[in-house]
């Protein structure tokens, strides 16, 4: 196989949108293992409840809220 063959599917890869969608993935993980250490007073301080922030710390990384989207940014 050629490198030019190789080239356009790395080209691809490297591009910067697939890494901007990894970083904000990594940005939101972090978000949820923060939010899973706060305090009760802290939640409500920011309007939600324990219930609230273990379902949301229990979502798995890649079920992103919507306004997260690309295509919505």
């Amino acid at each position: 196989m050629s490198a030019k063959a190789l080239s356009i599917p790395l080209i691809r890869l490297l591009s910067p949108r697939p890494v901007a969608g990894l970083w904000r993935l990594i940005a939101l993980s972090r978000s949820r293992r923060h939010l899973a250490r706060l305090d009760d007073h802290l939640l409500r301080d920011i309007g939600l409840s324990r219930a609230e922030a273990e379902a949301e710390v229990a979502r798995p990384v890649w079920d992103a809220p919507p306004h997260w989207h690309r295509d919505n940014v």
